[in-house]
């Protein structure tokens, strides 16, 4: 087995990630481990899974990503047949990739990251994965998403697609602030899985991350009149309820479109509940 191909490891701030795409069934089962205050590791080529987990231990330990490296690979004998990526909590990444990885078989290392692949289509999987990875200006999850799109039309796994997968963790970052898994997204068997993948996390941005500035309004004048005439439509509120009834209400149905995460105290709405509940009140009045 060779479940890979083309993964990225990466820290921004408190946040670890891993992300990874493959010719191979359910590859986020096996690839990506992070740690919030520790690391991650990526696993792949002829995998050692017990990669994983030992290499996070090592990692809360306090050892580096070079030390992880070399620990891992220095005691087995099927080495050269093994690629791991690790960042560790200080951002310093490292990269081993065995020679007797398949063609094309290396690596990259960055400023937080490092990149890795084998049986890909050329050397430029890597090199696209980095550039892209670079790029300023979103989160630690987009852009590793991003990494492994440019991976994918620089040709990915010469062998084709079949899965991929995000892992990002970060203290208290999950649903609710209950969790540190910020988000864990797997496409275990798809003809296109890094799209996929990229449409799944758009849903997982809607449904589980708190509201920017940018995303509220105010809820007042023919807004709010707009949106309690909206929950009576929908059958959460009642004509002429007050306006802590109307709250209870308006939570009632983030809570049943899943849009919880979304509600924010005083007067302003999400526009993503709003356009849901636009949308459910034209239902409700066809």
């Amino acid at each position: 087995m060779h479940p890979s191909t083309f993964s990225i490891v990466a820290r921004d701030g408190d946040a670890f990630g891993v992300a990874v795409a493959s010719k191979f069934l359910a590859v986020g089962a096996l690839v990506p481990w992070a740690q919030p205050r520790a690391g991650a590791v990526a696993t792949q080529a002829l995998a050692n899974i017990s990669y994983g987990p030992r290499g996070l231990a090592l990692l809360s330990d306090g050892r580096s990503a070079e030390q992880v490296v070399e620990l891992l690979t220095g005691s087995d004998p099927e080495r050269e047949q093994r690629q791991i990526g690790v960042v560790d909590a200080a951002g310093n990444a490292a990269s081993f990739t065995g020679s007797e990885c398949i063609d094309w078989a290396g690596g990259a290392i960055g400023e937080g990251y490092a990149v890795q692949g084998n049986i890909l289509a050329s050397p430029g999987v890597v090199g696209s994965m980095a550039e892209a990875f670079e790029r300023p200006g979103a989160d630690l999850a987009a852009r590793l998403v991003a990494a492994l799109a440019a991976g994918d039309a620089a040709g990915g796994d010469r062998r084709g697609r079949q899965s991929a997968a995000l892992l990002v963790v970060a203290p208290s970052g999950g649903y609710g602030g209950t969790t540190d898994v910020v988000a864990d997204l797997r496409v275990d068997d798809h003809i296109d899985p890094v799209r996929e993948l990229a449409r799944l996390l758009d849903i997982h941005r809607v449904l589980f991350t708190k509201p920017s500035e940018e995303d509220l309004v105010a809820l007042e004048g023919d807004l709010l009149y707009e949106v309690a005439s909206a929950l009576v439509a929908t059958g959460y509120a009642e004509a002429g309820a007050s306006a802590s009834e109307l709250r209870k209400a308006l939570g009632r149905f983030a809570g049943w479109e899943n849009l919880e995460e979304r509600l924010v105290e005083g007067p302003r709405i999400d526009r993503h509940v709003l356009s849901a509940l636009r949308d459910g009140a034209a239902r409700s009045r066809r």
